[in-house]
């Protein structure tokens, strides 16, 4: 089923996500329904808390990068094969020297913006049947995987930009929060949550 994706300026995604175990209501139901939404909306990774659930828990597919051709080969196939689900991720260790990308968010759509973020981590985690993992990963593959724990920690990327490029952006964040603009996958706006 496909989910509505909390737009920027609804309380949740600013909520610090709570960790879960295996007893979680209708989880195996939730991961599918959050690849499935994923994908609805073209995106490449998805935070319960953008579903309007403050979980620890993001998916994450990177195969569409693998069309890009600015990735070297090797790297266009690590990302092609690369699909997994987090839950109670801990990042451990964040290192090397920071480097740009343009990053977009499904509960921002529209906004691009490079985001400076080191090239290397270390992450503990369990998978959809509660295992636990401690990987590195780095390159493109990280830069997701930080994306989507920022989420599960409460920050946005936008958080992560200077003053000078927030104040460039702040009408257009006005604007999503409003429910202003022209998306084509479903949506929940903070305006429509404050009518209910």
């Amino acid at each position: 089923m496909i989910l509505p994706i909390v737009a920027y300026g609804d309380v949740v995604l600013r909520k610090q996500a709570k960790e879960i175990d295996k007893n979680y209501h209708n989880l195996n139901a939730l991961i599918d329904n959050m690849y499935e939404t994923m994908y609805a909306a073209y995106g490449v990774g998805l935070a319960a808390p953008q579903i309007g659930l403050p979980i620890r828990l993001f998916v994450i597919d990177t195969e569409p990068f693998s069309e890009d051709d600015t990735l070297t080969e090797d790297e266009q196939k690590s990302v092609k094969s690369f699909k997994q689900t987090f839950i109670n991720a801990k990042i451990l260790v964040e290192e090397g020297d920071e480097w740009a990308f343009s990053e977009g968010c499904l509960s921002i759509p529209d906004i691009r913006e490079d985001v400076f973020r080191q090239p290397k981590i270390k992450i503990q985690f369990q998978d959809e049947n509660f295992k636990t993992h401690t990987k590195e990963y780095d390159g493109l593959i990280a830069r997701v995987i930080q994306h989507e724990y920022d989420h599960i920690e409460g920050v946005l990327f936008t958080d992560k930009l200077s003053s000078f490029k927030k104040r460039i952006i702040k009408g257009k964040l006005a604007n999503i929060s409003k429910g202003k603009i022209k998306i084509d996958y479903k949506m929940r706006f903070p305006a429509m949550s404050k009518k209910r």
